[in-house]
């Protein structure tokens, strides 16, 4: 399948967004989720439906290391070879620091830092020749958080990734980036109490949260823009520059 593109996370939030936006630009997609099937084929279905392509969703938890064979199975038996990756599902932690278990910091540190390393190594014949591996980083990355410090500090890991990898794809001008976004209105922040999301906003000179789709253009920049490598991409409307 030609011009085809792997988003982890592709069915909500960010990677939705993404998806729909690559898929405007003729991309095939294969979009992983976690456990909602419902949303999952729906996803599948609009896209198909709006755009003259071939979607793929894949049940994946990328927390576990037993996602690597099965995603690479799947590109073996659909003989997909690969445009991009972008490794957009990750998953977070909110324990307070007395309480960390070695368990919960090392299931994040999988999802967001191993996962990627071990899946690329294993599927890098797949990625074509001048292809592109786009992480989704985090403002959390750059900015210390007191709310999650496995996410900030394996997101602070995902963007050293990102400089070193560039190192070793380089022989097949493959290149490496990724986006670190600050605030974006996904699900998971439309939940956040009223009084949170105006704090954050009186902090973002922009004096909002970013939408997904505002993001989504970034990522397909990435994506196609031949001499961009080894680049954090922050976008986060100007936070705490007021």
């Amino acid at each position: 399948m030609d011009k085809c593109i792997l988003i982890t996370g592709g069915t909500k939030g960010i990677g939705r967004a993404v998806a729909g936006c690559l898929a405007a630009s003729g991309y095939n997609l294969i979009l992983t989720f976690v456990s909602d099937t419902k949303c999952a084929a729906s996803v599948k279905e609009e896209l198909e439906h709006r755009y003259p392509v071939t979607v793929f969703t894949v049940q994946a938890d990328v927390s576990q290391s037993a996602t690597v064979d099965a995603l690479a199975r799947f590109l073996e038996a659909n003989d997909c070879n690969l445009e991009a990756v972008v490794f957009n599902a990750g998953i977070t932690s909110r324990t307070l620091f007395g309480e960390i278990c070695e368990e919960d910091w090392e299931q994040v540190f999988y999802a967001n830092v191993h996962f990627p390393v071990f899946f690329l190594q294993r599927i890098q014949s797949r990625l074509k020749e001048g292809g592109s591996v786009v992480f989704t980083g985090s403002l959390m990355g750059i900015q210390p958080h007191s709310v999650s410090l496995a996410y900030g500090v394996t997101k602070a890991a995902v963007h050293a990734l990102v400089k070193n990898l560039v190192k070793f794809f380089a022989s097949r001008k493959i290149r490496v980036n990724a986006v670190a976004p600050g605030f974006v209105d996904t699900e998971w922040q439309k939940n956040k109490p009223v009084e949170i999301r105006k704090n954050i906003e009186r902090k973002v000179a922009l004096e909002r949260f970013c939408e997904p789709g505002e993001l989504a253009g970034v990522y397909k920049m990435l994506i196609e823009n031949s001499y961009l490598n080894g680049e954090i991409i922050v976008v986060d409307g100007g936070y705490s520059y007021k």
